[in-house]
């Protein structure tokens, strides 16, 4: 049996920043495990280096001139990092159209109109 690892940036630095999938997740307060194919958070499939450069960006409240200061870099190597991070990442849209079915559940229970629920429809299928 191998180690456990428990730290994203261990695992980023085994993985060579190769694409991976995780197979068994355990919650460890009950000892359940879940077996599948799960990603990875996206900041865990970030390098090493990108995830302590993410930490600090979030420890500094978004103030670039202290990352600047952290880092020793000028304004636009930190805007520049930021960009190619971010590009990076997928980012998850927070307010989905609601499915064809929600829609109409909405309108059995009156919480929209007719044409409301036409619109929404729709908006589905431009």
């Amino acid at each position: 049996m191998t180690a456990p690892i428990n730290d994203w940036q261990e695992l980023t630095r085994l993985t060579g920043g190769r694409a991976f999938t995780v197979e068994r997740v355990r919650l460890t307060d009950t000892g359940i495990a879940i077996e599948g194919a799960f990603a990875p958070p996206q900041l865990a499939r970030l390098t090493g280096d990108d995830q302590v450069f993410v930490a600090a960006f979030l420890r500094s409240h978004g103030s670039i001139k202290e990352m600047e200061q952290m880092f020793g870099v000028s304004y636009p190597t930190v805007k520049a990092r930021l960009n190619r991070i971010a590009a990076s990442l997928e980012f998850i849209d927070e307010s989905p159209s609601p499915t064809h079915d929600e829609v109409l559940a909405r309108l059995e229970r009156g919480e929209i109109t007719a044409d409301e629920a036409v619109a929404a429809l729709k908006a589905q299928h431009p």
